[in-house]
């Protein structure tokens, strides 16, 4: 959201001040596209818009032609306790509500309320400050897709009547762009840093998850306004209209979400045009890429440019592939996701080496102290691997998904859910001053983020698909919806996932019927064990779906047992700073060493891991249930380099035999429970002893 790429967007404010306070087609020439026309040109089954509402899940690709799985609804799944149990309840009990009272302290809602009239404070936050009001209320409208909650229902109608109440005649809605600033609507440079249609796609998406929760349109309707009203008279392809420069992706893929919600195929060919770029809006290079806008999104061959807008523009391509089957969007949907996992990610899922620009930087470059990985950039990351999975089923995308659900985001917010990391390094010093973990950030984009993915949950443990149904994710919980043919069905997991080995889970049909459970094997589990009511099962493979077909009778039990052997993973040599280094991983877990875990008067810049010993017998597994929220701690034996604290120089003349390395008791944590006790050196990547 920087004005400038060179300028990072985290501006944290104090604790004292935040207490008080289109196709591949040239433009103009996208086949189909009308948005001058009122009447839609085609429009989706008149369902669309009916009581299905309710029924529609974190995405609805009910008719999407080229999705091959099919969310089910966030109401669907119950999610019981334990791992996200108790995150989920930290999340709508504390941490949205106290969200919202800060978004009220720091002058969000004044920037609505000063627009009715209803108050005199001055416009207080970035240019793009609506938008958080909007995540909020996304969070808010997941939330109550799990369950009733009258305050909270209260609370978000409350808000929602000030926002739609400033909406102006045309459609238009903004608090930044009025008065003196009213000029600048929308002209090429505003619609690179002004962020009107970001904000506007929060907006759509904030209004679609509540109004699936509720059936309340008005947010909703607001929204369409906003398009139809605003943007499709005035703005798309042709001589007749004004350009598009999108400056921060995100009202992409909501724009599709609309036209999911409402049939209206304009608002997909609307998505289509931006993606397609217009090259009316004169753009340098480095605007293309820091952006990753205003080029056609078919041309691009790697990531680059401002992580949390390239994983954005990721999820409105995959969309818009999902709705139209165009080849070139997959060719190249694939061209970067392989560039993703292979040069770009770091082990804990997260995205955006540079903080300079929050940007991606090159192959291989994945410093671990300077590391940017904004939890947006890791949400976005999941996110997109949503949809790779429902285009095509395939678990690589799932494995993605639980890595950086479980660790790039899920370190995105302290165990009190009051505390937040705008960056989430693998490598952290508190002698720097830096404040990792703050309630409030100017910028405060990653904390709404982080609550509407955490009550958005539900809808990612299950997908459905012609012929079956797939489990995705693992935890105490119960689905209670249908196949696509109409046959109700129960599926009950019992599991101490991620920390025990085994799940048992327990399918009810309403009747005996024949379709195929696809039951996800984790791509870490090198050695997974399945029975279906007790009778192995043959052909399990790590890192992809076992299917298991068959006449499903009325409380089969499918128990899984996973491969727990904690593993000791190296970078590949080109990542420079992970070099003679290694991490270790339990099931979807990183773990780190955090100084004030080790031995009295050992600095972690001295600590060094023994792998010449087996996995198995180098690592003490131990669930401390009085530790962080009860996690399993890693214990083991590694080295303390004595030789460098005697050392008072820089450079010296290397002699391997001058290395003296003293046995020392160390200990690891969940990566995503660091920074919750006192400020301490942390770091995921460990120095291997030489020799």
């Amino acid at each position: 959201m920087t004005k400038r790429p060179e300028i990072s967007r985290r501006e944290f404010v104090s604790s004292a001040v935040s207490a008080a306070t289109v196709t591949s087609l040239p433009f103009g020439k996208l086949a189909g596209f009308s948005g001058n026309n009122p009447t839609p040109l085609s429009t989706a089954p008149s369902s669309a818009m009916s009581s299905e509402w309710k029924d529609q899940g974190v995405l609805n690709l009910a008719k999407s032609p080229y999705a091959k799985l099919r969310n089910v609804p966030v109401h669907a799944v119950t999610i019981a306790s334990g791992f996200w149990g108790a995150r989920r309840q930290t999340n709508v009990e504390k941490s949205v509500p106290s969200m919202e009272k800060l978004l009220e302290a720091n002058g969000r809602m004044d920037n609505f309320l000063r627009l009715a009239g209803k108050s005199n404070a001055p416009q207080r936050g970035p240019v793009f400050s609506d938008s958080d009001v909007y995540k909020w209320t996304e969070a808010a409208g997941f939330a109550l897709q799990s369950g009733d909650r009258p305050d909270l229902r209260a609370n978000t109608d409350k808000l929602i009547n000030e926002i739609v109440a400033v909406q102006e005649p045309s459609g238009y809605l903004n608090t930044y762009y009025v008065g003196d600033r009213a000029k600048d609507r929308m002209t090429p440079e505003v619609q690179r840093w002004g962020h009107e249609l970001y904000n506007m796609g929060h907006f759509l998406q904030g209004a679609i998850a509540y109004y699936r929760a509720t059936g309340d349109r008005a947010l909703m309707d607001a929204g369409i306004h906003f398009v139809d009203g605003f943007l499709l008279p005035n703005f798309g392809p042709g001589p007749e209209k004004k350009p598009i420069f999108s400056g921060h992706p995100e009202i992409e893929l909501a724009l599709i979400e609309l036209y999911r919600t409402t049939g209206d195929k304009r608002h997909l060919e609307l998505a289509g045009y931006i993606l397609q770029g217009d090259e009316r809006i004169k753009v340098p290079r480095h605007g293309y890429v820091y952006h990753f806008c205003g080029i056609p999104f078919t041309s691009r061959t790697h990531l680059e440019g401002h992580a949390v807008r390239a994983m954005y523009a990721c999820c409105g391509a995959t969309d818009y592939y999902l709705e139209t089957g165009d080849q070139a969007y997959w060719k190249t949907l694939n061209t970067l996701w392989d560039d993703l996992v292979n040069h770009q990610m770091y082990v804990t899922g997260g995205v955006g080496a540079r903080s300079d620009g929050e940007a991606f930087g090159d192959a291989y470059e994945l410093p671990n102290f300077t590391a940017y990985g904004e939890s947006c950039a890791a949400i976005g990351n999941m996110m997109w691997n949503w949809r790779m999975l429902a285009a095509t089923g395939e678990a690589k995308y799932t494995d993605v998904i639980e890595r950086a659900l479980y660790n790039g985001i899920n370190s995105g917010m302290s165990l009190d859910g009051t505390l937040y990391c705008y960056r989430n390094p693998l490598a952290f010093d508190p002698s720097s001053g830096d404040h990792i973990r703050n309630p409030w950030y100017d910028v405060t984009c990653c904390p709404p983020n982080l609550e509407r993915t955490f009550a958005s949950l539900p809808g990612y443990f299950y997908s459905t698909s012609t012929d079956g149904l797939y489990l995705h994710l693992y935890d105490n919980s119960l689905l209670d919806w249908h196949l696509e043919d109409g046959t109700r069905l129960k599926v009950l997991q019992k599991t101490n996932y991620p920390w025990g080995d085994t799940a048992s889970i327990t399918v009810t049909p309403e009747k005996p019927s024949e379709f195929a459970f696809y039951l996800r094997i984790p791509g870490w589990s090198d050695r997974t064990q399945v029975t279906v009511n007790g009778k192995a099962i043959s052909g399990v493979t790590a890192g992809q779906y076992l299917a298991l077909r068959r006449r499903w009778l009325p409380g089969d039990v499918v128990s899984v047992k996973f491969d727990l052997t904690t593993h000791v993973v190296e970078a590949n040599p080109r990542v420079v700073d992970d070099y003679g280094r290694v991490a270790m991983q339990r099931g979807p877990l990183v773990y780190c060493l955090e100084q004030l875990d080790q031995p009295e008067g050992i600095a972690l810049a001295d600590v060094r891991m023994n792998v010449s010993q087996k996995p198995s017998s180098q690592f003490h597994e131990e669930f401390r249930g009085d530790l962080l929220g009860g996690v399993v701690v890693l214990n083991c034996v590694g080295a303390v380099n004595d030789d460098s604290r005697s050392r008072s120089g820089l450079y010296f003349r290397y002699n391997r035999e001058t290395s003296k390395n003293l046995a020392a008791k160390l200990t690891l944590i969940p990566y995503y429970a660091w920074a919750n006790r006192a400020g301490t050196p942390m770091q995921v990547w460990t120095p291997v002893v030489n020799g």
